[in-house]
């Protein structure tokens, strides 16, 4: 395990990270060797079972995701547990027209590639106890964080099974989670949207083992139902049903299940089998006020939190790593002494940089649990016409597939394949 700050009671830091989940964690070993002194501070173990950011749901990764994540010096220990997925298919139950977004068609080798989260998680970590430049307290909790009379400091208290410590810190990272107390506490509201729906995630596979690298976009009437490619014929599948019948689905015989994720999907991969077990997790939109206060920024889903419709969180976390990673290299870089992470000026070019891609990135989501969530023969008839010509565009295609690989806006050094 990682060395845990060992400094007394107080001990003075460029940047404490509350929460080491996928993009916390990720933003520490960014972080690690800029010449900043850095903190991160976890309530769970990754080891732990109880730990929510690293259980078996299967998470996309975005072709700048991967690049990231190879940045960071991370894929030599997830090489064995990603799975590449080179086309994505969608479609509508019922209705005419489908789209394929085809990597060879956009000139690359993949999309990008899906991991399980608990495999993501484990390899971040051993990262983490790699590098000893990072001060890490976990089991450990961020109970409160004042700001200094002066405004220079955030005053952190930390709660821990060894006690309770205070740490200083220019810079406060507020990576908790969508629900984030920590958040709250410092006057940041946010937008909850509940789409009332619950989340079924299981593993299939199929009866006969076809070539996979095609993940599957399929909207029901009922919701929708992602299906992502998995090793030895196995995929991951993402049912999305009403709150108040969720718990139907998930007590019905495997049997039975089975069948209406082959009703919904049909036979185009062939018939579906032993049915792994079943999860669940309620689905919202959460969206933040703003992205940073006194020195304080939120990132990943402590700014925001999607439906995985289109399997965007992640990713849009791992970009707000890459950008603020990339403004506090600069900074330590710039020759300014001291350089102070948490000024006003950084703080509000964060904010310019990564608010056009988070409100883009929900209005895609968003949209598409809306667009298809509405019933209606003429609706119907559109969203069959929109899907067909977007598959025959190829400048629209490009451009989303630009989008949903991470790549459109304005880029970070680490996503193009560059060091911080």
């Amino acid at each position: 395990m990682p060395a845990a700050v060992g400094v007394g009671s107080s001990a003075e830091f460029d940047v404490v990270i509350a929460g080491g989940g996928l993009v916390g964690g990720s933003l520490a070993v960014a972080l690690a060797r800029s010449r900043l002194k850095v903190a991160l501070i976890e309530a769970v173990p990754h080891d732990s079972e109880a730990q929510p950011s690293f259980d078996d749901r299967t998470l996309a990764l975005s072709q700048g995701s991967c690049t990231i994540l190879k940045q960071l010096g991370l894929w030599p220990l997830l090489q064995d547990s990603v799975f590449a997925n080179d086309k994505i298919h969608v479609s509508e139950q019922g209705r005419f027209g489908t789209a394929v977004i085809d990597a060879a068609e956009q000139g690359i080798e993949h999309l990008g590639h899906v991991i399980k989260g608990r495999a993501l998680g484990n390899a971040l970590w051993q990262r983490i106890a790699e590098l000893p430049e990072l001060s890490v307290l976990c089991p450990a909790k961020v109970s409160a964080a004042e700001l200094a009379a002066n405004g220079s400091r955030r005053k952190v208290q930390v709660s821990s099974v060894e006690g309770d410590r205070e740490l200083h810190t220019r810079l406060l990272v507020v990576a908790d989670g969508a629900r984030s107390p920590l958040r709250k506490s410092l006057g940041v509201g946010s937008r909850v949207s509940d789409y009332q729906q619950v989340a079924i995630v299981a593993n299939v596979q199929i009866e006969k083992r076809r070539a996979g690298h095609m993940a599957y976009e399929r909207f029901l009437p009922q919701g929708p139902l992602a299906v992502l490619p998995g090793p030895d014929g196995c995929y991951t599948v993402v049912l999305a049903r009403d709150a108040a019948v969720a718990g139907e689905y998930l007590q019905m015989p495997d049997s039975e299940f089975l069948r209406v994720l082959q009703s919904g999907l049909g036979f185009r991969l062939g018939r579906l089998k032993n049915l792994g077990e079943r999860v669940s997790y309620p689905l919202s939109l959460v969206q933040t006020e703003k992205l940073a206060a006194r020195r304080a920024v939120m990132i990943g889903n402590a700014a925001h939190g999607l439906h995985p419709v289109a399997g965007q969180g992640f990713n849009l976390g791992l970009r707000d790593v890459a950008s603020l990673a990339e403004l506090l290299a600069d900074g330590v870089a710039g020759g300014v002494q001291p350089f102070d992470p948490g000024a006003d000026d950084l703080l509000q070019a964060y904010t310019d940089w990564r608010q056009d891609d988070h409100r883009n990135v929900v209005a895609f989501t968003d949209g598409l649990i809306r667009l298809f969530g509405r019933s209606g023969a003429l609706l119907s008839r559109g969203r069959g016409l929109g899907l067909t010509l977007f598959d025959v565009l190829p400048a629209g295609k490009r451009e989303l597939a630009r989008q949903t690989m991470g790549l459109g806006g304005r880029m970070t050094r680490l996503a193009r394949g560059l060091d911080l």
